[in-house]
């Protein structure tokens, strides 16, 4: 386990984004149900190696698929497993195996696979071979079931229609998928049921070229509103991603955002709190909670109790530690009311959860006194790099290992 310490400091200057994980991911499994073709550019994240790893083991045959502890890669890869009839074990590591995986418990055995595991968690072993028709499935529990079956369906013999049952939440996060099974060469119908997928689809080869990521550049566009003058390139305004909407969100604070092009600037600024509705963006709210604390009055938090099931409980996370540091806040069970004043340094713990590490790094900023947040590693599961472009922008963070 890391600490990273870290001191009151003004960032300033420029960065290019790192490529888009949700993007990756989605591109990796296309090219390799293609059979050819490359993806890049990507990381060196441990989310990027767990896809590498579960593609590979699948290629080889193995009868072991280490997830490592990557959500995404598990909900993706079960569904496309299925559909190439495949019988093997899922397995994770962290949190994962606290993550539910219960749709699939359910759908999969409908549909000719047999699903072997227990308390509705992983390890998860299948065995069978999937079969096409009706997918009933919540659209408020998690999209990456969808996103999972949509890679899959196109590769049954016959077609296949996936019915939700209720709102359907982090929808943008559906739409890429769709946008890139289409650079494929899948089709997808969005109906008003849900999604019809015609069976016995091909996968075209390409080569994919990966945007970069919006959830990553809401981090440093929040430490330009709260103190900085941070200019981000390569950024697309006309993105699938849901996140993008961070934008928005920090201009309704009362940010200092200008774009030009693919780069966007954001500059010290005077905050207030709003009221913001997260349902289809729960992966910026550790960044927005950042500026709720620097912000001006209340800012509440709603739409976001699947938070609850991410790599830590990231309501409880995000509030404990605000707590810690001076900040006025309270839970709701899908959110938080936070009423925003002036910081100060303390001991934080980053839940061993990337996210809540790289907000609370941004928090300290402007704090008054040092910080210290544990399980600084974790920002390598998504953004290797942060500590390297936080303190390439003026940044005072100094990872130190914890020999306990």
């Amino acid at each position: 386990m890391s600490i990273v310490r870290l001191k009151n400091s003004i960032l300033s200057g420029e960065i290019t984004v790192p490529p888009s994980k949700s993007a990756a991911h989605r591109a990796m499994i296309c090219s390799f149900l293609a059979g050819a073709g490359s993806v890049q550019p990507i990381t060196s994240s441990n989310d990027m190696r767990a896809m590498k790893q579960v593609i590979s083991a699948l290629n080889s045959g193995s009868d072991t698929i280490d997830c490592i502890e990557s959500g995404n890669t598990l909900r993706f890869m079960i569904p496309v497993a299925a559909a190439l009839g495949r019988k093997c074990t899922f397995v994770g590591s962290g949190r994962l195996p606290e993550r539910p995986i219960t749709e699939y418990l359910r759908l999969l055995p409908e549909h000719g696979v047999e699903c072997i595991c227990e308390n509705g968690k992983i390890p998860l072993s299948i065995k069978g071979k999937l079969t096409s028709g009706v997918f009933e499935i919540p659209g408020n529990i998690s999209s990456q079931y969808i996103t999972g079956l949509l890679f899959a369906l196109p590769l049954l013999d016959g077609d296949s229609k996936i019915v939700i049952t209720t709102k359907l939440e982090s929808k943008p996060y559906v739409d890429m998928t769709i946008k890139i099974l289409s650079d494929y060469g899948i089709a997808v119908e969005e109906t008003e049921y849900g999604y019809f997928v015609k069976g016995s689809q091909k996968y075209t080869v390409r080569d994919y070229t990966v945007e970069s990521d919006w959830s990553q550049a809401a981090f440093f566009l929040v430490a330009g509103a709260i103190g900085g003058d941070i200019t981000l390139k390569g950024l697309d305004l006309t993105s699938t991603q849901g996140d993008k909407e961070i934008i928005n969100v920090l201009k309704r604070f009362g940010a200092d955002i200008t774009t030009d092009g693919n780069t966007i600037r954001c500059k010290k600024s005077s905050l207030n709190g709003i009221t913001v509705d997260v349902t289809d963006i729960p992966d910026t709210v550790p960044a927005i909670v950042v500026a709720a604390a620097y912000a001006k009055g209340t800012t509440v938090i709603c739409g976001g109790e699947r938070l609850r099931l991410k790599e830590s409980d990231r309501i409880t996370s995000v509030v404990s530690n605000l707590k810690k540091m001076g900040v006025d806040a309270c839970e709701r069970q899908d959110g938080m009311v936070i009423v925003g004043g002036e910081p100060h340094g303390a001991m934080l713990d980053g839940y061993n959860d990337h996210r809540i590490a790289m907000a609370f790094s941004v928090a300290a900023l402007c704090a008054n006194g040092e910080t210290q947040i544990s399980d600084a590693q974790s920002v390598n599961k998504t953004y290797p790099d942060f500590y390297n472009d936080y303190n390439s922008l003026g940044g005072k963070a100094d990872v130190i290992c914890d020999m306990r």
